[in-house]
């Protein structure tokens, strides 16, 4: 049976729109008030940790709405059908971050070296490497959301990631860069996974439990849940906009540069996107998790690699300004393919007569 098509309310449908606008707000904000932009840029959550508070809070407000739905009951259903996460790792770990490696190599450091010098072309690159080894986490709850996803099996997809990027993301970067003596601040990638993961699904998983037992499934499920379907996509657009004030400048006077390293963050986008979703595709696994699948492989867990650029290069430097361009293309791209994922539902589905679910 055909799953309903999920009703998109006034921000969801709009939503590319609404991005725009936002993003244009934070730099008139930035340009308008630095002050207030770099006072609110200096409220770390935790001291030394590079996380940005308010940034925190807003992404916590886009995770917890799908942490409610996620019923930890089928959590062991998950590894009875293991394509989907096996593909998504795959993508993550082998081709991502050695394929925008390639790229840095192709675009930053040979076809655009005539426009940057040496010194940026090696802190670009390492701030492509950055972006493209850390996958996505808190985001793509939002873009799960959007295309109908598997609550369950996309939490253990994130949950999955999170324990293998503790031990490989550091070391990925290190090789990556060809920096010996780079290292990642145990803090910043610690903190930044309890903040954005283990927060909101412990308040997700309290909620939904005592609220179960106080009202009962069919009031949570049809008065208590609607309730929270906007909180998600407003909370995105106000962290677009922050972002963006904060990094105004940066943006706006190093506009050629941000042309320049927007091309290699496209193309790893579509490439990675496309890649996973026609594996989940040949391999039977169903749309509901092939399509967040598609989007954690292309996506990239911007917040981690902005701090971890900062941290390690300096807020002003090559490396923090192309972690930022991730935020800048991904946002619109990842939209598309959201879209595209929803609109080839059918054409996923339609593989024969004989065609059985991944859930084998």
């Amino acid at each position: 049976m055909k799953p309903a098509a999920r009703r998109l309310g006034l921000f969801e449908r709009y939503l590319s729109l609404w991005v725009f606008l936002c993003m244009l707000a934070g730099l008139g904000l930035g340009i308008t008030f630095p002050g207030a932009a770099t006072y609110l840029n200096q409220l770390e959550f935790v001291k030394g940790s590079q996380v940005n508070g308010p940034i925190a809070i807003l992404i916590w407000l886009m995770i917890f709405p799908m942490m409610l739905k996620v019923d930890f009951g089928a959590i062991s259903e998950v590894g009875k059908k293991p394509r989907g996460i096996l593909i998504t790792l795959f993508v993550n770990w082998l081709v991502k971050p050695f394929g925008m490696a390639l790229l840095a190599l192709l675009f930053i450091k040979i076809l655009f070296s005539p426009w940057i010098g040496p010194d940026l072309a090696n802190e670009y690159t390492a701030g492509l490497i950055i972006l493209a080894a850390a996958p996505c986490t808190a985001m793509v709850f939002v873009w799960s959301y959007l295309t109908n996803g598997d609550p369950v099996y996309t939490l253990v997809q994130v949950a999955v990631n999170d324990l293998i990027m503790l031990l490989l993301f550091a070391p990925i970067v290190m090789l990556l860069c060809g920096v010996s003596g780079v290292v990642i601040p145990p803090v910043v990638l610690l903190t930044s996974v309890t903040v954005f993961i283990v927060v909101p699904l412990a308040a997700g998983v309290v909620t939904r439990t005592l609220l179960l037992r106080a009202r009962g499934a069919e009031w949570f499920e049809n008065s208590f849940l609607p309730r929270f379907q906007p909180i998600a996509v407003i909370a995105l657009l106000a962290t677009l906009v922050l972002i963006f004030a904060f990094q105004a400048h940066n943006l706006l006077e190093r506009w050629f540069a941000v042309a320049l390293l927007a091309i290699p963050i496209t193309i790893q986008v579509y490439f990675n996107a496309g890649l996973t979703y026609f594996l989940m595709r040949f391999f039977s696994v169903e749309h509901a998790v092939a399509a967040p699948g598609a989007l954690i492989g292309a996506s990239n867990f911007f917040e981690l690699a902005v701090a971890v650029a900062i941290t390690l290069f300096g807020a002003g430097s090559g490396a923090a300004l192309a972690t930022v361009v991730g935020v800048l293309v991904e946002v619109p791209v990842m939209l598309s393919v959201c879209y595209a994922c929803n609109n080839s539902r059918d054409w996923f589905n339609r593989v024969g007569p004989e065609k059985t679910p991944a859930s084998k």
